[in-house]
């Protein structure tokens, strides 16, 4: 608890060194889906794409001291002042841009490289309710300060052929992390995305899934869905581009049954 008695903030690495399986979009709209419901929610850009920063209408945009390429690199004392608002109430946003492309390496020689990240959130935990970590599409040094960082790790995976190709590798990263760095890291949840139920292809993923990491996967299944695709174009979260969309519908759900599993 904080000195005025309110709740840390949890923080949730977004995690899955394969791409493309909906990483970006489900830190979006789900901490757009919890923003909406009146939880403070803070997304933090550490993919040097940057593509949740302009996913959530940032793009190009710093916040008074910078970005997180400074943040990380820096000693500075206020990673407030990192902190951009977004258009979302309750949604803020530590962004990212181009420059993050150089950090892995810059990051190799500073002291304590493992822990950088963690070092510029756990003061933000007392600002906000839930933190989101948008991973790249690796097992670098940026993914390896995420999951340092980070309470649990949410695992989005793709519905398809290859969907557990590589999970034992980020499995197995998550073990040695907790051997070594951070010993309270735990699964958020696994999330299956980009669903399509015509397909036995799409049922034989999700029941093989579910059969390895059982109560651990999430009831909402995220379907495929155009306007999901569409939003980030736009600048705007998914859940409000076209709030009457099966996408938009999913992370909603996914948001409640988030909150539900702590509630309980």
């Amino acid at each position: 608890m904080t000195e005025q008695g309110r709740p840390q903030g949890r923080i949730v690495a977004v995690a899955n060194q394969k791409g493309g399986v909906g990483k970006t979009t489900t830190a979006i709209n789900l901490a757009t889906s919890l923003a909406l419901s009146g939880t403070k929610v803070l997304l933090v850009d550490i993919d040097p794409q940057g593509n949740l920063t302009s996913g959530v209408g940032s793009k190009s945009q710093r916040a008074e001291a910078g970005t997180i390429y400074e943040a990380l690199l820096t000693e500075a004392s206020l990673p407030s002042s990192y902190v951009l608002p977004t258009k979302v109430t309750n949604l803020s946003l530590l962004p990212a841009d181009r420059n993050l492309t150089g950090a892995e390496i810059e990051m190799v020689a500073l002291p304590e490289r493992e822990h950088r990240l963690k070092r510029v959130l756990d003061p933000l935990r007392s600002e906000f309710d839930r933190i989101f970590i948008d991973c790249p599409p690796s097992l670098g040094l940026l993914t390896l300060n995420a999951l340092v960082a980070a309470d649990a790790v949410l695992i989005p995976l793709h519905c398809e052929y290859f969907a557990l190709e590589g999970l034992a590798d980020l499995v197995g990263t998550m073990r040695r992390v907790r051997g070594a760095l951070n010993p309270a890291l735990d699964i958020e949840g696994v999330l299956l995305t980009m669903y399509d139920d015509r397909t036995n292809l799409g049922q034989s993923v999700a029941r093989d899934v579910r059969e390895f990491f059982k109560e651990k996967v999430f009831n909402t299944i995220i379907p495929r869905n155009v306007r999901l695709g569409e939003a980030p174009s736009h600048g705007i979260p998914g859940v409000i581009y076209d709030a009457k969309s099966r996408g938009a519908a999913a992370y909603v759900a996914l948001a409640r049954e988030m909150l539900a599993r702590h509630a309980a």
